[in-house]
């Protein structure tokens, strides 16, 4: 075996200096640690101030919203009068109503049927594999058209039907596809020693496979809750009575298209004068996002593993 002379040491290549946007200093050093936190700082800013702005104002009281003009930046009385009136009766009392039974209902549904198809496409040699497999990717290619999706929704009766905002929906081909990639990773193995022992498809689904794919369940019934919450086009086309709309129907009406909402539509006490529009407008929008943000922090962690299995195992 060969050793070195220690007349002829080994020569070490000097370390790379690190790229740096400012000459003369690296990354690491404090300068550019302020810059990269001063620019973090002002990306956040600007993402939280909007939001701060329509809280404050969905807060703030008659006299501070006039004075603004509009928006308000931090309210100095602040009070609760606005979503008092929203939430005591009335329309957009009805439509949170609507909307979380929509969603609720909805996600469960499309729960159980895209596991469903998505566990019975996974199984080689299945009922239809093939067709029923080229009929759903067929889907992602030809979108029906308004008219034809109108035109079917009514000739079932569905129109001014809550059923006309879920069944539409309610099986999307991308999710299928996600979580019949995700149940393919699943070893064979497992689930053949599981049907040796006599167990059947559903308790193989029930008992192995959902278990095992937690993350991916919960990150397709986000995708699928966030959908029925946001979707107002729906109802647009299908519900007519008013007093059927979703959250995001009123939210279009009376924040986007600047209507006005009336006495008859929000409850105020007998002589309490009605909070400003403004005001109303900005409850409307934190009572449109309230449930989506309470629900997103228990399913986030699920968020970057369940997507990208299902997406590197295509």
């Amino acid at each position: 075996m060969t050793t070195l002379s220690p007349t002829h040491p080994v020569r070490r290549r000097p370390p790379r200096r690190a790229y740096s946007a400012i000459p003369g200093e690296t990354p690491g050093t404090s300068p550019w640690r302020a810059l990269k936190s001063l620019i973090l700082l002002i990306c956040v800013v600007l993402v939280l101030l909007p939001f701060l702005a329509i809280i404050s104002t969905s807060l703030a009281d008659t006299a501070q919203v006039t004075k603004a003009g509009g928006y308000v930046l931090w309210p100095d009385n602040p009070g609760f009068s606005a979503y008092s009136a929203l939430l005591s009766g009335g329309l957009v009392a009805k439509a949170m109503f609507v909307s979380v039974g929509i969603t609720v209902v909805g996600t469960a549904l499309s729960l159980l049927s895209s596991i469903s198809l998505a566990y019975g496409l996974s199984r080689p040699g299945s009922f239809g594999h093939k067709p029923i497999l080229m009929l759903l990717l067929m889907s992602l290619l030809f979108v029906p058209g308004v008219i034809p999706s109108y035109l079917m929704v009514k000739q079932l009766g569905l129109i001014n039907s809550y059923w006309s905002l879920i069944l539409p929906t309610m099986i999307n081909a991308f999710n299928v596809i996600v979580l019949r990639s995700f149940f393919m990773g699943i070893p064979k193995e497992l689930i053949d020693s599981a049907r040796i022992d006599g167990a059947s498809e559903l308790s193989i689904l029930t008992r192995i496979v959902l278990p095992l794919s937690k993350a991916s369940v919960a990150v397709i019934g986000l995708f699928y809750a966030v959908t029925y919450w946001n979707a107002f086009f729906n109802a647009l086309l299908y519900i007519n009575d008013a007093a059927k709309w979703p959250m995001q129907m009123v939210l279009r009406t009376y924040v986007v298209n600047n209507a006005a909402l009336s006495g008859g539509q929000v409850d105020v006490a007998a002589g309490a004068p009605l909070p400003p529009a403004q005001s109303l407008q900005a409850a409307i929008l934190v009572l449109s996002i309230v449930p989506i943000v309470i629900v997103y922090p228990f399913l986030q962690r699920h968020m970057n593993k369940g997507v990208m299995v299902g997406a590197v195992k295509g």
